[in-house]
């Protein structure tokens, strides 16, 4: 039977889940108009999902199948039940345009003259419109996805233009990031240009003005009027903004977030803090520890709450010299860590070595949150799916430091995993050395280890979004290598994404703002050095194949060619053989780990102490019995990732790449890394 003829037989039987489940797989695989009518009908009126009713129903329409029954059925179901909401929507919106001083035009259309009908899709701001005139469906609309999706601050000379913005979030943005031009002593208004004064009112349905309005930083140009930008407001309203003295930036102006993300250790991100160091528009410091931050906020809190009156809590923080930032702080209601970071950034000499005070927009925070090391496991679902967690990203994830700020961009540098993995290796090796000699001379100093790295490195696939996670919703994963070599172009891109201005910060490397003097180091700034790199007294050649093999789907996405792996099928012998090849990385597991297990006290069941040699011999027993609890770690862990690599969430949801920078060929200096 096929799966339509199954479907109307559990229909008529009565059995609506099975129906249900049928007529699902008929829409996903028939080809027949009237056969997916017929599902998704069904779907609709027995109680199924309605999503999937609605998103055939709009297929067929703009196919040219069933219109004039589709649009009936989809009026009287998505649209007449909402439109009350939309009426009353759009008649609040015109009324508070028709008293805005900066509206020129107040000939607002009848509702029901509206060229565009939005039919609800969800709770969620969710729509997708109606071109009545075109007889057709339009792409559907989230209001409040947050996503900025322009370049808004590329220009920062001239007071912001942007043209047909209609996303809710991103009205918002503007309104919330562009200073008052009373804060900055100058004509600083949004000129907002829509382009069809119809389509205008239209959206007028679903978005929400007040707040927007409340300020009146915002100026509509409907249609030519964008000839009128910039306006003289001195001139047409008589209100001189050069009368106003600049006012520092508040904490709460600082509503953005720019999260430079640590994907693995040794990625090149010290490479991007300085590119981004001393940067007009943003607060930055170079890489800090999460234990650190928290630490410092904590801090920060203690202090001004064990404060007893302001002149106290200005005393405590006396060394920042800043009264005006701690008055605000000590009189703040409901005081966030989100708040009390970015003080600690204003109060950092570093931080905003580079700020210019008399910017049109507000700061954003840019935070690098770093741990010593990124360690990914792998479990097995209920449902047989393979699920990543790791203690570092939840931590980030739960921040109250991440959730209060209202808008974030992400961005993740990746390195080649074979390079990075070499380095990560020679860094953990020089600091067990390190942390040696240091115990040398001080017996309660902290030891030092070399851990798994290459389970460590394919098991870290944090370059993986996970669908339902806001801090990944606007994000981008930029290469190391394509920023040495092709600065440029990579940082313009990067900029633009950021929703940042490119200039001259971002052609130097710096600190404090000062252009860094690399010295006898030759892998500095921009030099390309450390790209070929193969750190080959750290890394073998089966480690690196074996590092390439389960990390192929990225190579493959972010196009990186494969240098060790060698494109033939490898199965589960072919793994183990490549498990029992990672001498090298065994030998600074044993070099590092030996010193730990000859500290270890070993006596017999009795307590009585083990003959001479003895005790030497079980202490090196016991590391290699850790030494083959790895190899086994190892072997179950490739078994698993050789089922495939399919990753969900906690939640089941698939993990998917995030995308990557892609660079405008027209500026590229070298050719593409592969």
């Amino acid at each position: 039977m096929t799966a339509i003829e199954i479907a109307r037989k559990m229909a008529s039987l009565g059995q609506r889940e099975d129906a249900q489940r049928a007529y699902t797989l008929v829409i996903q695989t028939s080809h027949e108009p009237s056969e997916r009518l017929e599902a998704a009908a069904y779907i609709l009126q027995f109680g199924g999902d309605y999503r999937i009713s609605y998103t055939t129903f709009i297929e067929l329409y703009n196919q040219g199948y069933f219109q004039e029954d589709i649009l009936s059925l989809m009026t009287k179901v998505f649209y007449e039940p909402n439109i009350k909401l939309l009426k009353s929507r759009y008649e609040r919106n015109c009324k508070l345009l028709a008293k805005y001083p900066y509206l020129f035009r107040k000939d607002f259309l009848p509702f029901e003259d509206l060229p565009v009908y939005f039919f609800p899709f969800d709770d969620h701001s969710g729509y997708v419109p109606f071109y009545r005139e075109e007889r057709r469906f339009g792409e559907f609309i989230n209001f409040k996805n947050t996503i900025i999706s322009q370049n808004f601050f590329h220009d920062l000379e001239n007071p912001i233009l942007a043209h047909d913005v209609y996303s809710q979030y991103e009205l918002e943005y503007l309104n919330d990031n562009v200073r008052r031009s009373e804060d900055v002593a100058r004509e600083n208004h949004v000129y907002l240009h829509y382009a069809d004064w119809g389509v205008f009112c239209s959206y007028l349905q679903c978005l929400i003005l007040r707040p927007l309005l409340e300020s009146e930083k915002l100026v509509f140009l409907i249609e030519d009027e964008v000839e009128q930008y910039p306006i003289d407001f001195k001139e047409r309203f008589g209100i001189d903004y050069s009368q106003h003295t600049v006012q520092p930036v508040g904490v709460r102006e600082l509503t953005r977030l720019i999260w430079h993300t640590q994907l693995s250790t040794h990625n090149g991100g010290d490479f991007f803090n300085e590119i981004f160091d001393g940067h007009p528009n943003l607060l930055v410091l170079p890489s800090v520890m999460m234990f650190d931050i928290k630490e410092n906020v904590e801090k920060l809190d203690e202090a001004l709450n064990r404060a007893g009156s302001l002149n106290e809590a200005v005393e405590l923080l006396a060394a920042w010299n800043n009264p005006r930032l701690v008055t605000e702080l000590y009189q703040m209601r409901d005081r966030t860590a989100k708040d009390l970071m970015v003080a600690v950034f204003m109060t950092s000499a570093m931080a905003t070595a580079g700020l210019d005070p008399n910017a049109r927009i507000a700061p954003a925070v840019f935070f690098q949150p770093h741990f010593y090391n990124i360690v990914y496991t792998l479990r097995a679902s209920a449902s047989g799916s393979t699920v990543l967690e790791a203690a570092n990203y939840e931590e980030v994830r739960s921040s109250s430091i991440f959730r209060n700020f209202k808008y974030i961009k992400t961005f993740t540098p990746m390195r080649r995993f074979t390079t990075s993995h070499g380095a990560t290796v020679r860094f953990m090796y020089e600091s067990a050395k390190a942390a040696e000699e240091e115990e040398s001379k001080n017996k309660s100093a902290k030891k030092s280890v070399v851990s798994d790295a290459v389970m460590e490195r394919v098991l870290n696939r944090s370059f993986m979004i996970d669908p339902e996670d806001r801090l990944y919703k606007d994000s981008v994963l930029v290469r190391f290598e394509d920023g040495k070599l092709n600065p440029k172009a990579t940082f313009t891109a990067l900029a633009a994404f950021l929703d940042l201005p490119y200039g001259e910060s971002m052609t130097c490397c710096s600190e404090y703002g000062k252009p860094i003097d690399y010295g006898d180091y030759l892998a500095g700034g921009f030099d390309p050095a450390p790209i070929y790199k193969t750190y080959d007294d750290y890394v073998n050649d089966k480690e690196r194949y074996f590092i390439e093999y389960f990390l192929r789907d990225a190579y493959e996405y972010y196009g990186y060619s494969f240098h060790y792996y060698d494109g033939g099928e490898v199965d589960e012998a072919k793994t183990v053989e490549l498990v029992d090849g990672f001498d090298t990385m065994d030998h600074y597991i044993r070099e590092t780990w030996i010193k730990i297990f000859a500290e270890a006290k070993v006596s017999s069941k009795s307590g009585a102490e083990l003959p001479e040699g003895v005790e030497e011999a079980v202490q090196k027993q016991l590391l290699e019995n850790y030494i083959k609890t790895i190899h086994e770690n190892r072997k179950k862990n490739a078994k698993v990732l050789m089922e495939g690599l399919h990753f969900v969430n906690k939640n089941g949801q698939p993990l998917r790449m995030m995308p990557k920078l892609e660079l405008d060929p027209a500026l590229l200096e070298n050719p593409i890394y592969h």
